[in-house]
């Protein structure tokens, strides 16, 4: 695969290396893992028709949704050889390059909701975690949301007990992984294109996740059970290649920049109302069982993760837990 990504390589390369003259636009490749019609998919979309218009077409956005030019482990990698210009990788992707960091936004119950995330996407603590990427070759551009992920399975999930021993597939995450250790199930990295092959023959037991991406990648269609936690965030970077975005004639950029945070405005608006649809829609289909907590059942979800903060401190970093969880009111504990 890296000599494919390799060779995806020098030909954008070389496309990049001729002049920008008018018949041949700037291509800004953004690949990203889910369907197009998603909160990350509608904000890609977004983006293409407003760098486009602003622009007056100097530069031409190319999609590459579900997965299609690049899977998980696969995309930051053609990222950084300039393969690709864009990705919108989920937080949890940068911490197997190093940048650890963002896996804070993994922390179970760490975000009561997402107005306290927006506290910190767009305070200071947002700006200072963009800024660690830099030196992987990568510029963050903005932060964009899915929403809060609720756990599904073939078996009912009411209490801690009943997640023993169950396989759950994970994104790579260390503090993911904490998380079903902590519930005592078995974590299984996997790729978000493969999630629903394994969960229809058996290779996992269940997974977390979005309601708008269960429903889209047909996941209840092979899960008895989903239970609304609400336990987790799941939230994306747009990243663009440094040296690419650096090279960009000023008003091109300005105009994409310009582009890029309106498309962030539309797309994190329509996230809530995509998983309501979204849950709407699995209800409707009959073909899982929705269920929802009671507090005591939740404060019990709550006490069986908290071990997951002192499993991961050394790994993330005990001093920007703090800073999160002051950022965030506390209200996660």
């Amino acid at each position: 695969m890296r000599g494919l990504v390799l060779a995806a390589a020098s030909v954008a390369a070389m496309v990049l290396a001729g002049p920008a003259s008018a018949q041949s636009p700037i291509v800004i490749k953004f690949s990203h893992v889910v369907a197009s019609n998603t909160p990350k998919g509608a904000a890609a979309e977004k983006f293409k028709e407003l760098a486009e218009k602003y622009t007056d077409g100097k530069v031409k956005v190319e999609i590459y949704p579900n997965s299609t030019l690049y899977k998980d482990k696969e995309e930051l990698e053609a990222l950084q050889l300039g393969a690709v210009q864009m990705l919108a990788p989920s937080n949890s992707k940068f911490g197997p390059i190093g940048v650890r960091e963002f896996e804070v936004f993994d922390l179970p119950y760490i975000l009561p909701d997402l107005a306290t995330l927006r506290k910190v996407t767009d305070g200071p603590l947002g700006a200072k975690l963009l800024k660690l990427l830099e030196p992987k070759g990568m510029i963050g551009l903005a932060y964009w949301d899915n929403g809060f992920k609720e756990m599904t399975a073939n078996k009912k999930l009411i209490t801690p007990e009943d997640y023993k021993g169950l396989k759950f597939r994970i994104q790579s995450s260390k503090v993911l992984e904490a998380q079903f250790r902590a519930l005592g199930s078995i974590p299984q990295v996997m790729a978000f294109g493969e999630v629903y092959q394994a969960l229809q023959t058996g290779v996992v037991d269940g997974q977390e996740n979005t309601t708008s991406n269960i429903y889209t990648q047909k996941m209840h269609e092979v899960q008895k059970y989903m239970t609304m936690t609400n336990h987790g965030y799941i939230g994306y970077v747009v990243v663009v290649n440094k040296k690419f975005w650096e090279g960009l004639p000023t008003d091109i950029r300005t105009q994409c920049e310009k582009a890029m945070k309106e498309a962030t405005a539309f797309g994190n608006g329509q996230s809530v109302k995509e998983n309501d649809d979204a849950l709407a829609e699995i209800r409707k289909s009959g073909k899982t069982e929705i269920d929802t907590l009671t507090p005591e059942q939740d404060a019990a979800m709550r006490r069986a993760m908290e071990p997951v903060y002192k499993d991961v401190a050394s790994r993330v970093g005990q001093p920007l837990i703090d800073e999160f969880i002051k950022e965030t009111g506390g209200a996660s504990h």
